[in-house]
């Protein structure tokens, strides 16, 4: 069965990768989830070749949705992908309006319920109306 990936674009390495590693433990090892976060020499922002690289990681035939922690690195991620329009071999891909931790978690167990982009979509921006208190 071909899963939704799902690529965690932060500012911060760390912060990524602690959250690909939380919500790993949530979808097994069958939805690809990649963390794209910080700068290649390890300082912090956001990089587009990280992000296009993790993109075409994830991408196992179903499509690949993104979550940003902050503005720009939203900003990089909508650039990459009104980019990959034009290009021909940049995998279905979309941004999730959705908040970083909550929507992660919505997404990979809806991914790993077999959901089509879509729905793992809906799934991570629904994931905004979840109260804790």
């Amino acid at each position: 069965m071909k899963l939704v990936g799902v690529v965690l674009v932060s500012h911060s390495e760390q912060l990524a990768e602690g959250l690909a590693e939380l919500v790993r433990e949530l979808g097994g090892d069958q939805v690809p989830v990649i963390a794209a976060g910080g700068m290649d020499d390890g300082s912090l922002g956001t990089s587009y070749g990280r992000i296009e690289q993790a993109v075409r990681q994830a991408d196992r035939g179903a499509g690949v949705l993104l979550l940003g922690d902050l503005g720009s690195a939203l900003l990089t991620v909508k650039t990459l992908l009104d980019e990959g329009v034009e290009g021909p071999d940049l995998p279905k891909a979309v941004l999730a309006d959705a908040p970083f931790v909550e929507g992660a978690v919505a997404a990979v167990v809806t991914a790993s319920a077999g959901g089509d982009l879509e729905a793992v979509r809906a799934a991570a921006e629904e994931a905004r109306l979840f109260r804790k208190l």
